[in-house]
């Protein structure tokens, strides 16, 4: 397990075998994630199209298997479009039942093969999804197959979502709701019926007309203060972080795991400061304040932050930034989500470049390029990002790199802190 104190292994630029890999995040009522719809393809210049619908589902299964459902998901279940092609020949199969499930194209009919092939996977212990449902679907023959049953709020109004749930959700059989953009259409959503959604409106802070900080959470707003200056003050780190009793249990819990194998047990905020180095526990601190501020809120906000933070990062040598630190401007770019404040009131607290505020505030920026590309990269916009990678001459399998590396190594910190 790799620590925060361990030399960043650097990513290599190029990989022929890369492949390129994004996921958008289904949630419970609870917004606890569920699990993840992956999307990919397999290289700079191949995408896929409705008619390489079979290419892009075998190699949706072909690239799980080779990164590893369990890093891409982090536990959680995997969503795998699968075309007729695909669920008769079994293909899903390759993954176990514990972590996939086989969500079925709107473009595949309900024949009879197809009938058995679902019949054939709940028997085998897989969940079995309908995508894209609309009223007088002619997929109708498969909902006895079927355990969710995804519905596009694009396509279909909150009165017919609440007709389709009448008809077919029962206590085993539950509605998804796809492309839920905003807070207002989760609540509606919710209100109908649904039992799961998709898309990433609980990013968007809930307080947006908050004009204060909750007062529990200022004391992350000091650590993250006394960090970036330009000068740190070690006693003023050392008292800021002994103001948060969760962050000291974490430190010392930290510091005397297995993976740093001091003799002696760390016993006070002051001996692990000095043993982790003012600018590891700078590091550390960033991590730690990012896991504790979001309590109770959604696991995959948590992970992306970390993931964004690291994937800058990793890119960071291959940018122009001047003085700001790129780690940085991923982590904070979800913090007002975090904090559920504005991000103008989570940088009124932190002292940062100009270039990192006005990017984080979403103002012209010279690190505006590099924050779409990180974005980019996330959302799975590849025509987007490939302009990107262009523009600040970036190999693309070198950012697609830097992001797997991103992810195996959020979920290590996670898992350690």
């Amino acid at each position: 397990m790799q620590s925060t104190g361990s030399k960043p292994k650097k990513a290599k630029e190029g990989n022929p075998s890369l492949r390129y890999v994004a996921r958008q995040p289904i949630l419970s009522g609870e917004q606890k994630v569920f699990g993840y719809e992956l999307l990919f393809r397999d290289g700079i210049e191949q995408y896929f199209r409705a008619t390489d619908a079979d290419a892009a589902s075998r190699s949706t299964l072909d690239t799980s298997i080779l990164m590893g459902v369990d890093i891409l998901c982090d536990g959680r279940l995997a969503f795998i479009n699968c075309t007729r092609d695909v669920l008769l020949k079994d293909y899903i199969t390759l993954l176990p039942p514990t972590q996939a499930v086989v969500e079925i194209l709107e473009s595949v009919p309900a024949d009879d093969l197809v009938i058995a092939a679902c019949q054939r996977m709940r028997a085998a212990g897989y969940l079995v999804a309908l995508d894209d449902f609309e009223v007088d679907d002619p997929r109708e023959p498969l909902i006895p197959a079927a355990d969710i049953i995804k519905v596009d709020l694009r396509a279909t109004s909150i009165e017919q979502s609440a007709a389709l749930i009448k008809r077919w959700g029962t206590p085993k059989r539950h509605l998804l709701a796809e492309k839920v953009e905003t807070r207002e259409e989760f609540v509606a959503a919710k209100n109908v019926g649904f039992t799961y959604f998709q898309g990433y409106f609980f990013r968007k802070p809930e307080l947006l007309q908050a004009r204060e900080i909750p007062a529990n959470r200022i004391g992350y707003l000091r650590l993250l203060q006394a960090i970036t200056r330009a000068e740190p003050d070690p006693r003023e780190i050392e008292d800021a972080i002994k103001g948060e009793a969760s962050l000291v249990y974490r430190l010392l819990r930290y510091l005397n795991s297995p993976v740093f194998g001091f003799t002696r047990e760390i016993k006070s905020v002051r001996h692990a400061i000095a043993m982790l180095g003012e600018r590891e526990v700078c590091r550390w601190i960033r991590l730690a304040v990012t896991l504790v501020a979001a309590q109770n809120k959604p696991t995959d906000l948590v992970l992306s932050a970390l993931v964004r933070g690291r994937f800058c990062e990793l890119l960071s040598p291959k940018i122009k930034h001047e003085g700001s630190d790129l780690f940085l401007v991923g982590l904070l770019s979800l913090m007002d989500t975090i904090l559920d404040v504005p991000m103008g009131l989570v940088l009124e607290g932190i002292s940062v470049d100009k270039e990192t505020k006005a990017v984080l505030l979403g103002q012209d920026s010279p690190l505006s390029p590099f924050y779409d590309l990180m974005l980019a990269q996330e959302a799975a916009d590849w025509e987007k990002l490939g302009k990107l990678s262009a523009q600040l001459h970036i190999q693309e399998a070198f950012v697609a790199e830097c992001r797997w590396e991103a992810m195996e190594w959020a979920r290590q910190m996670t898992s350690s802190m």
